[in-house]
Protein backbone atom coordinates (compact mmCIF):
# COMPACT_ATOMS: atom_id res chain seq x y z
CA UNK A 1 0.00 0.00 0.00
CA UNK A 2 1.37 2.84 -1.19
CA UNK A 3 1.68 6.40 1.67
CA UNK A 4 -0.49 9.09 1.30
CA UNK A 5 1.14 12.70 2.11
CA UNK A 6 -1.75 14.76 3.89
CA UNK A 7 -1.14 18.30 3.42
CA UNK A 8 -1.81 20.12 6.85
CA UNK A 9 -3.68 23.34 6.96
CA UNK A 10 -1.52 26.19 7.71
CA UNK A 11 -2.19 28.14 10.67
CA UNK A 12 -2.55 31.95 10.54
CA UNK A 13 0.96 33.79 11.70
CA UNK A 14 1.01 34.46 15.23
CA UNK A 15 3.13 37.56 14.77
CA UNK A 16 5.83 38.74 17.55
CA UNK A 17 4.83 42.91 19.09
CA UNK A 18 8.02 44.90 18.50
CA UNK A 19 8.81 48.37 19.13
CA UNK A 20 10.01 51.14 17.63
CA UNK A 21 9.89 53.70 15.27
CA UNK A 22 7.42 52.33 12.20
CA UNK A 23 5.56 50.33 14.94
CA UNK A 24 4.67 53.79 16.85
CA UNK A 25 3.85 55.49 13.20
CA UNK A 26 1.35 52.29 12.29
CA UNK A 27 -0.23 52.39 15.51
CA UNK A 28 -0.57 56.51 14.95
CA UNK A 29 -2.07 55.89 11.49
CA UNK A 30 -4.26 53.48 13.02
CA UNK A 31 -5.57 55.31 15.80
CA UNK A 32 -6.27 58.58 13.39
CA UNK A 33 -8.07 56.42 10.78
CA UNK A 34 -10.07 54.70 13.46
CA UNK A 35 -10.67 58.25 15.33
CA UNK A 36 -11.96 59.17 12.13
CA UNK A 37 -13.69 56.69 11.09
CA UNK A 38 -15.57 56.21 14.40
CA UNK A 39 -16.40 59.50 15.16
CA UNK A 40 -17.16 61.80 12.03
CA UNK A 41 -21.12 60.41 12.35
CA UNK A 42 -21.41 61.67 15.75
CA UNK A 43 -20.27 65.28 15.01
CA UNK A 44 -22.94 68.01 14.28
CA UNK A 45 -22.61 70.78 11.79
CA UNK A 46 -25.15 73.68 11.40
CA UNK A 47 -26.77 74.69 8.05
CA UNK A 48 -28.97 76.96 6.94
CA UNK A 49 -31.00 73.50 5.48
CA UNK A 50 -30.67 70.06 5.50
CA UNK A 51 -29.64 67.63 8.30
CA UNK A 52 -27.07 69.01 11.40
CA UNK A 53 -24.75 66.21 10.79
CA UNK A 54 -21.42 66.85 9.59
CA UNK A 55 -20.97 63.93 7.15
CA UNK A 56 -24.31 62.03 5.70
CA UNK A 57 -25.16 60.49 2.43
CA UNK A 58 -28.69 61.25 2.26
CA UNK A 59 -30.21 58.89 -0.46
CA UNK A 60 -33.48 59.61 -0.06
CA UNK A 61 -33.01 63.46 -0.99
CA UNK A 62 -30.38 62.34 -3.25
CA UNK A 63 -27.88 64.81 -0.91
CA UNK A 64 -24.75 63.85 -0.50
CA UNK A 65 -23.36 66.33 2.97
CA UNK A 66 -19.57 66.74 3.42
CA UNK A 67 -19.54 69.77 6.16
CA UNK A 68 -20.41 72.56 4.37
CA UNK A 69 -20.07 70.78 0.97
CA UNK A 70 -23.18 69.71 -0.40
CA UNK A 71 -23.43 67.49 -3.65
CA UNK A 72 -26.23 66.89 -5.97
CA UNK A 73 -26.98 63.57 -7.92
CA UNK A 74 -25.58 65.63 -10.75
CA UNK A 75 -22.26 66.11 -8.99
CA UNK A 76 -21.57 62.43 -9.56
CA UNK A 77 -18.73 63.09 -11.73
CA UNK A 78 -16.67 64.31 -8.69
CA UNK A 79 -16.35 60.37 -7.77
CA UNK A 80 -15.06 59.96 -10.74
CA UNK A 81 -12.38 62.73 -10.37
CA UNK A 82 -12.27 61.19 -6.80
CA UNK A 83 -11.11 57.80 -8.14
CA UNK A 84 -8.79 58.36 -10.58
CA UNK A 85 -7.36 60.53 -8.45
CA UNK A 86 -6.94 57.96 -5.94
CA UNK A 87 -5.46 55.38 -8.45
CA UNK A 88 -2.84 57.77 -9.80
CA UNK A 89 -1.93 58.48 -6.54
CA UNK A 90 -1.54 54.84 -5.46
CA UNK A 91 0.55 54.55 -8.66
CA UNK A 92 2.41 57.16 -7.49
CA UNK A 93 3.13 56.07 -4.47
CA UNK A 94 4.12 52.67 -5.27
CA UNK A 95 6.65 52.99 -8.25
CA UNK A 96 8.23 55.26 -5.25
CA UNK A 97 7.67 53.88 -2.44
CA UNK A 98 6.84 49.96 -2.68
CA UNK A 99 3.23 48.84 -1.08
CA UNK A 100 3.23 51.43 2.01
CA UNK A 101 -0.30 51.91 1.69
CA UNK A 102 -1.22 48.25 2.36
CA UNK A 103 1.61 48.59 5.28
CA UNK A 104 -0.60 51.38 6.77
CA UNK A 105 -3.18 52.76 5.17
CA UNK A 106 -5.13 49.73 4.07
CA UNK A 107 -8.36 48.69 5.90
CA UNK A 108 -7.23 44.95 6.23
CA UNK A 109 -3.90 45.76 7.87
CA UNK A 110 -5.79 48.71 9.97
CA UNK A 111 -9.05 46.36 10.85
CA UNK A 112 -5.69 43.25 11.18
CA UNK A 113 -4.37 45.36 13.30
CA UNK A 114 -6.85 46.46 15.97
CA UNK A 115 -8.05 42.89 16.21
CA UNK A 116 -4.46 41.60 17.00
CA UNK A 117 -4.02 43.86 19.32
CA UNK A 118 -7.43 42.56 21.41
CA UNK A 119 -5.69 38.84 20.68
CA UNK A 120 -2.54 40.13 22.40
CA UNK A 121 -4.46 41.81 25.22
CA UNK A 122 -6.32 38.36 26.33
CA UNK A 123 -3.86 35.79 24.92
CA UNK A 124 -0.60 37.23 25.51
CA UNK A 125 2.52 37.62 22.74
CA UNK A 126 3.64 34.95 20.31
CA UNK A 127 4.79 32.33 22.38
CA UNK A 128 2.00 32.51 25.18
CA UNK A 129 -0.53 32.33 21.66
CA UNK A 130 1.48 29.32 20.29
CA UNK A 131 1.58 27.65 23.83
CA UNK A 132 -2.33 28.15 24.20
CA UNK A 133 -2.92 26.86 20.29
CA UNK A 134 -1.38 23.37 21.80
CA UNK A 135 -3.19 23.65 24.97
CA UNK A 136 -5.89 21.14 25.91
CA UNK A 137 -9.32 22.67 25.96
CA UNK A 138 -9.52 23.87 29.88
CA UNK A 139 -11.85 26.57 31.46
CA UNK A 140 -8.00 29.33 31.24
CA UNK A 141 -8.18 28.30 26.99
CA UNK A 142 -11.93 28.35 26.90
CA UNK A 143 -12.34 31.92 28.30
CA UNK A 144 -9.41 33.68 26.82
CA UNK A 145 -10.57 32.30 23.13
CA UNK A 146 -14.18 32.95 23.93
CA UNK A 147 -13.73 36.45 24.90
CA UNK A 148 -11.20 37.38 22.21
CA UNK A 149 -13.96 36.04 19.91
CA UNK A 150 -16.54 38.19 21.66
CA UNK A 151 -14.25 41.30 21.70
CA UNK A 152 -13.64 40.37 18.10
CA UNK A 153 -17.75 40.33 17.48
CA UNK A 154 -18.36 43.58 19.14
CA UNK A 155 -15.58 45.87 17.15
CA UNK A 156 -17.02 44.32 13.70
CA UNK A 157 -20.60 45.00 14.86
CA UNK A 158 -19.36 48.26 16.01
CA UNK A 159 -17.93 48.58 12.13
CA UNK A 160 -20.73 47.44 10.70
CA UNK A 161 -23.35 49.68 12.67
CA UNK A 162 -20.95 53.00 11.95
CA UNK A 163 -20.85 52.19 8.35
CA UNK A 164 -24.45 52.61 8.29
CA UNK A 165 -24.54 55.71 10.39
CA UNK A 166 -23.12 57.77 7.52
CA UNK A 167 -27.01 57.27 5.97
CA UNK A 168 -28.60 58.23 8.46
CA UNK A 169 -28.84 60.59 11.24
CA UNK A 170 -26.62 59.05 13.73
CA UNK A 171 -28.61 59.49 17.04
CA UNK A 172 -31.88 58.54 15.51
CA UNK A 173 -30.67 55.87 13.65
CA UNK A 174 -28.60 54.37 16.27
CA UNK A 175 -31.59 54.33 18.20
CA UNK A 176 -33.97 53.12 15.71
CA UNK A 177 -31.30 50.46 15.24
CA UNK A 178 -31.17 48.73 18.79
CA UNK A 179 -34.99 49.23 19.16
CA UNK A 180 -35.68 47.14 16.53
CA UNK A 181 -37.47 50.16 14.62
CA UNK A 182 -34.21 50.64 11.82
CA UNK A 183 -34.99 49.85 8.03
CA UNK A 184 -34.34 46.24 6.85
CA UNK A 185 -31.20 47.92 4.97
CA UNK A 186 -29.84 48.79 7.81
CA UNK A 187 -29.43 45.64 9.11
CA UNK A 188 -28.47 43.56 6.23
CA UNK A 189 -25.85 46.00 5.95
CA UNK A 190 -24.63 46.32 9.75
CA UNK A 191 -24.25 42.61 9.76
CA UNK A 192 -23.03 41.79 6.63
CA UNK A 193 -20.04 44.14 7.58
CA UNK A 194 -19.68 42.45 10.76
CA UNK A 195 -19.34 38.82 9.23
CA UNK A 196 -16.94 40.09 6.86
CA UNK A 197 -14.81 41.62 9.01
CA UNK A 198 -14.93 39.35 11.58
CA UNK A 199 -14.02 36.72 8.75
CA UNK A 200 -11.35 38.95 7.36
CA UNK A 201 -9.36 40.75 10.03
CA UNK A 202 -10.28 37.60 13.00
CA UNK A 203 -9.62 34.40 10.90
CA UNK A 204 -8.04 35.12 7.54
CA UNK A 205 -5.94 37.90 8.45
CA UNK A 206 -2.34 37.84 6.24
CA UNK A 207 -4.48 35.52 3.51
CA UNK A 208 -6.28 38.14 2.13
CA UNK A 209 -3.20 40.08 1.28
CA UNK A 210 -1.50 36.87 0.09
CA UNK A 211 -4.02 35.29 -1.83
CA UNK A 212 -7.15 37.24 -2.28
CA UNK A 213 -6.03 41.23 -2.89
CA UNK A 214 -5.20 41.85 -6.21
CA UNK A 215 -3.16 44.91 -5.59
CA UNK A 216 0.08 42.23 -4.47
CA UNK A 217 -0.32 40.76 -7.67
CA UNK A 218 0.13 43.66 -10.14
CA UNK A 219 2.08 45.83 -8.14
CA UNK A 220 5.80 44.28 -9.51
CA UNK A 221 4.70 46.10 -12.88
CA UNK A 222 5.02 49.37 -10.88
CA UNK A 223 8.68 48.26 -9.37
CA UNK A 224 11.97 48.69 -10.58
CA UNK A 225 15.78 49.34 -9.63
CA UNK A 226 14.66 52.19 -8.19
CA UNK A 227 11.69 51.42 -5.90
CA UNK A 228 12.39 52.50 -2.37
CA UNK A 229 11.41 48.70 -0.14
CA UNK A 230 12.32 47.08 2.63
CA UNK A 231 14.73 45.09 1.90
CA UNK A 232 17.72 43.47 3.56
CA UNK A 233 21.37 44.00 2.37
CA UNK A 234 23.00 40.96 2.22
CA UNK A 235 26.33 42.39 1.48
CA UNK A 236 26.74 43.38 4.95
CA UNK A 237 24.24 41.02 6.78
CA UNK A 238 26.06 37.75 4.98
CA UNK A 239 29.70 38.45 4.83
CA UNK A 240 32.08 35.98 2.97
CA UNK A 241 31.05 33.18 5.21
CA UNK A 242 27.34 33.43 5.83
CA UNK A 243 25.24 34.16 9.12
CA UNK A 244 26.54 33.63 12.70
CA UNK A 245 25.12 33.98 15.81
CA UNK A 246 26.94 35.98 18.59
CA UNK A 247 28.12 33.40 20.69
CA UNK A 248 31.52 32.51 22.30
CA UNK A 249 34.58 35.02 20.31
CA UNK A 250 31.75 36.00 17.45
CA UNK A 251 30.36 38.64 19.68
CA UNK A 252 33.17 41.25 18.21
CA UNK A 253 32.57 42.27 15.04
CA UNK A 254 36.17 42.92 14.09
CA UNK A 255 36.05 38.94 14.96
CA UNK A 256 33.38 38.40 12.88
CA UNK A 257 34.28 40.27 9.68
CA UNK A 258 37.98 38.78 10.11
CA UNK A 259 36.20 35.89 9.89
CA UNK A 260 34.58 36.43 7.00
CA UNK A 261 30.75 36.22 8.85
CA UNK A 262 28.26 39.59 8.05
CA UNK A 263 26.26 41.38 10.93
CA UNK A 264 23.19 39.13 10.86
CA UNK A 265 23.08 37.28 14.06
CA UNK A 266 20.29 35.11 12.74
CA UNK A 267 17.82 35.93 15.44
CA UNK A 268 14.74 35.58 13.93
CA UNK A 269 13.24 38.46 14.91
CA UNK A 270 12.53 39.90 11.57
CA UNK A 271 10.69 36.69 10.69
CA UNK A 272 8.54 36.28 14.11
CA UNK A 273 7.69 39.84 14.10
CA UNK A 274 6.12 39.88 10.25
CA UNK A 275 2.66 39.68 9.86
CA UNK A 276 2.88 37.52 6.55
CA UNK A 277 5.52 35.40 8.00
CA UNK A 278 8.21 35.88 5.22
CA UNK A 279 11.69 36.36 5.73
CA UNK A 280 12.59 39.39 4.18
CA UNK A 281 16.57 38.01 3.60
CA UNK A 282 15.09 36.32 1.07
CA UNK A 283 14.45 39.13 -0.58
CA UNK A 284 11.91 40.86 -2.32
CA UNK A 285 8.17 38.86 -2.08
CA UNK A 286 4.89 38.98 -3.45
CA UNK A 287 3.58 38.65 0.58
CA UNK A 288 5.40 41.38 1.41
CA UNK A 289 3.45 44.68 2.81
CA UNK A 290 6.33 46.86 3.36
CA UNK A 291 5.27 47.88 7.07
CA UNK A 292 8.67 47.95 7.74
CA UNK A 293 8.18 45.73 11.65
CA UNK A 294 11.28 44.10 10.37
CA UNK A 295 13.49 47.04 10.22
CA UNK A 296 11.97 47.77 13.79
CA UNK A 297 13.32 44.32 14.94
CA UNK A 298 16.56 44.19 13.31
CA UNK A 299 17.29 47.60 14.69
CA UNK A 300 16.70 46.75 17.99
CA UNK A 301 19.16 44.03 17.66
CA UNK A 302 21.67 46.28 16.23
CA UNK A 303 21.22 48.50 19.13
CA UNK A 304 21.73 45.54 21.84
CA UNK A 305 24.97 44.78 19.68
CA UNK A 306 26.27 48.34 19.39
CA UNK A 307 26.43 48.58 15.61
CA UNK A 308 24.88 50.82 13.38
CA UNK A 309 21.73 50.83 12.09
CA UNK A 310 19.97 49.65 8.61
CA UNK A 311 21.13 45.77 7.85
CA UNK A 312 17.21 45.68 6.97
CA UNK A 313 16.21 49.42 5.80
CA UNK A 314 14.16 51.27 3.03
CA UNK A 315 16.00 51.08 0.32
CA UNK A 316 16.04 50.50 -3.52
CA UNK A 317 17.91 47.36 -5.53
CA UNK A 318 20.19 49.96 -7.00
CA UNK A 319 21.23 51.23 -4.06
CA UNK A 320 21.77 48.05 -2.45
CA UNK A 321 24.03 47.02 -5.39
CA UNK A 322 26.35 50.24 -5.52
CA UNK A 323 24.38 52.91 -7.15
CA UNK A 324 22.16 56.06 -6.92
CA UNK A 325 18.43 55.77 -6.81
CA UNK A 326 17.04 57.68 -9.04
CA UNK A 327 13.71 59.55 -7.94
CA UNK A 328 13.01 61.32 -11.64
CA UNK A 329 12.46 59.33 -14.14
CA UNK A 330 9.87 59.07 -16.71
CA UNK A 331 7.10 56.76 -15.09
CA UNK A 332 7.66 59.06 -11.42
CA UNK A 333 7.30 62.08 -13.00
CA UNK A 334 4.27 60.73 -15.53
CA UNK A 335 2.10 59.37 -12.09
CA UNK A 336 3.48 62.44 -10.46
CA UNK A 337 2.02 64.92 -13.18
CA UNK A 338 -1.44 62.55 -13.35
CA UNK A 339 -2.03 62.95 -9.40
CA UNK A 340 -1.54 67.10 -9.38
CA UNK A 341 -3.49 67.67 -12.42
CA UNK A 342 -6.47 65.32 -11.51
CA UNK A 343 -6.11 67.22 -7.84
CA UNK A 344 -6.49 70.62 -9.51
CA UNK A 345 -9.50 69.00 -12.05
CA UNK A 346 -11.02 67.81 -9.09
CA UNK A 347 -10.50 71.15 -6.46
CA UNK A 348 -10.96 73.49 -9.53
CA UNK A 349 -14.54 71.10 -10.66
CA UNK A 350 -15.59 71.55 -6.63
CA UNK A 351 -15.03 75.13 -6.58
CA UNK A 352 -16.73 76.41 -9.79
CA UNK A 353 -19.87 74.30 -9.74
CA UNK A 354 -22.85 75.94 -10.45
CA UNK A 355 -25.26 77.06 -7.82
CA UNK A 356 -27.88 78.10 -10.15
CA UNK A 357 -28.93 75.54 -12.56
CA UNK A 358 -31.34 75.55 -14.90
CA UNK A 359 -32.85 73.41 -17.66
CA UNK A 360 -35.97 73.81 -20.56
CA UNK A 361 -37.24 70.72 -22.26
CA UNK A 362 -39.45 71.13 -24.72
CA UNK A 363 -42.72 68.59 -24.82
CA UNK A 364 -43.14 66.65 -27.02
CA UNK A 365 -46.61 66.02 -26.78
CA UNK A 366 -47.97 67.78 -28.76
CA UNK A 367 -45.35 69.40 -30.14
CA UNK A 368 -47.83 72.51 -30.69
CA UNK A 369 -51.12 73.75 -30.07
CA UNK A 370 -52.99 76.08 -32.13
CA UNK A 371 -55.14 78.42 -30.00
CA UNK A 372 -58.44 80.11 -31.10
CA UNK A 373 -57.07 83.55 -31.29
CA UNK A 374 -54.80 81.74 -33.94
CA UNK A 375 -51.58 82.02 -32.08
CA UNK A 376 -49.17 78.83 -31.53
CA UNK A 377 -48.64 77.42 -27.90
CA UNK A 378 -45.48 75.76 -27.06
CA UNK A 379 -45.16 74.17 -23.89
CA UNK A 380 -41.47 73.44 -21.81
CA UNK A 381 -40.95 72.03 -18.62
CA UNK A 382 -38.57 74.68 -16.72
CA UNK A 383 -36.57 73.22 -13.98
CA UNK A 384 -34.81 75.73 -11.63
CA UNK A 385 -32.12 74.07 -8.54
CA UNK A 386 -31.09 76.52 -6.23
CA UNK A 387 -28.04 74.77 -4.62
CA UNK A 388 -27.31 77.20 -2.17
CA UNK A 389 -27.93 77.80 1.38
CA UNK A 390 -29.94 80.49 0.97
CA UNK A 391 -33.59 81.60 -0.29
CA UNK A 392 -33.78 82.89 -3.37
CA UNK A 393 -35.83 84.58 -6.64
CA UNK A 394 -36.24 84.93 -9.83
CA UNK A 395 -37.29 86.07 -12.81
CA UNK A 396 -38.01 84.39 -16.16
CA UNK A 397 -38.43 86.02 -19.51
CA UNK A 398 -38.17 84.98 -23.23
CA UNK A 399 -35.27 86.68 -25.55
CA UNK A 400 -35.14 87.18 -28.77
CA UNK A 401 -39.27 86.25 -28.94
CA UNK A 402 -40.31 89.67 -29.53
CA UNK A 403 -44.40 89.65 -29.08
CA UNK A 404 -44.72 86.33 -27.07
CA UNK A 405 -46.83 85.46 -23.81
CA UNK A 406 -44.84 83.57 -21.39
CA UNK A 407 -47.06 82.10 -18.65
CA UNK A 408 -45.91 79.69 -15.65
CA UNK A 409 -49.61 78.86 -14.61
CA UNK A 410 -50.30 79.97 -10.66
CA UNK A 411 -46.36 80.99 -10.67
CA UNK A 412 -45.61 84.39 -11.47
CA UNK A 413 -43.01 85.33 -13.92
CA UNK A 414 -41.18 87.60 -12.13
CA UNK A 415 -41.20 86.17 -8.99
CA UNK A 416 -40.56 82.57 -8.70
CA UNK A 417 -39.03 82.09 -4.91
CA UNK A 418 -37.19 79.34 -4.19
CA UNK A 419 -36.27 78.19 -0.66
CA UNK A 420 -32.61 77.15 -0.01
CA UNK A 421 -31.06 74.11 -1.42
CA UNK A 422 -34.54 73.05 -3.40
CA UNK A 423 -36.04 73.15 -7.09
CA UNK A 424 -39.02 73.79 -8.76
CA UNK A 425 -40.74 72.14 -11.86
CA UNK A 426 -42.65 74.58 -13.97
CA UNK A 427 -44.82 74.30 -16.36
CA UNK A 428 -44.00 77.13 -18.91
CA UNK A 429 -46.37 77.98 -22.00
CA UNK A 430 -44.96 80.07 -24.97
CA UNK A 431 -47.62 81.85 -27.16
CA UNK A 432 -46.81 83.34 -30.47
CA UNK A 433 -48.40 84.52 -33.65
CA UNK A 434 -46.55 82.57 -35.78
CA UNK A 435 -47.64 83.95 -38.78
CA UNK A 436 -46.14 87.47 -38.35
CA UNK A 437 -43.01 85.92 -38.87
CA UNK A 438 -43.99 84.12 -42.28
CA UNK A 439 -42.89 80.90 -43.58
CA UNK A 440 -39.92 80.52 -40.57
CA UNK A 441 -41.23 76.91 -39.34
CA UNK A 442 -38.65 76.77 -36.07
CA UNK A 443 -37.74 79.51 -34.57
CA UNK A 444 -34.50 79.72 -31.96
CA UNK A 445 -35.10 81.56 -28.87
CA UNK A 446 -33.72 81.21 -25.28
CA UNK A 447 -35.05 81.56 -21.62
CA UNK A 448 -33.27 83.93 -19.49
CA UNK A 449 -33.73 83.41 -15.79
CA UNK A 450 -32.30 86.18 -13.61
CA UNK A 451 -31.65 86.55 -10.23
CA UNK A 452 -33.50 88.98 -7.96
CA UNK A 453 -32.61 87.76 -4.68
CA UNK A 454 -30.37 85.33 -2.90
CA UNK A 455 -26.15 84.74 -3.47
CA UNK A 456 -26.47 84.33 -6.62
CA UNK A 457 -26.33 87.53 -9.34
CA UNK A 458 -25.60 86.36 -13.18
CA UNK A 459 -27.97 84.86 -15.17
CA UNK A 460 -28.75 81.76 -16.85
CA UNK A 461 -29.65 81.13 -20.52
CA UNK A 462 -31.19 78.53 -21.70
CA UNK A 463 -31.51 78.26 -25.66
CA UNK A 464 -34.35 76.71 -27.04
CA UNK A 465 -36.63 76.41 -29.59
CA UNK A 466 -40.14 77.68 -31.06
CA UNK A 467 -42.20 75.18 -33.11
CA UNK A 468 -44.66 76.73 -35.46
CA UNK A 469 -46.93 74.22 -37.88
Amino acid sequence: MSNVHVIQPKHTVQPRSVKGRFRSLKTGIMAMAYALFFILPWIRWTREVGPDQAILFDIETRRYYLFDLVMHAQDVFWLTAVLFLAAVLLFFVTSMFGRVFCGYFCFQTLWTDAFRFIERKIQGDRVARLRLQKQAWNKEKLVKVLGTHALWLFLALWTGLTFVLYWGDAFDLSYRFFTGAAPAAAYVTAFLLMGTTYLAAGWIKEYVCMHICPYSRFQSVMFDQDTTIVSYDPNRGEGTAGRAKPIKDLRNRETRQAQGHGDCVDCGLCVQVCPTGIDIRDGLQINCIHCALCIDACDGIMDKQGWERGLIRYTSERELDGGKTKFLKLRTVGYGLATILAAAYLAWSVASTKLLEATAVQVRSPLFVTLSDGRIQNSYEVKINNKTMKPASYQLSLQRMEGAELTLGSVDPVNIELGPDSSIRLLAKVRYAAESEGAIKNREFTFELKPTAGEVTDSVIIPSQFITP
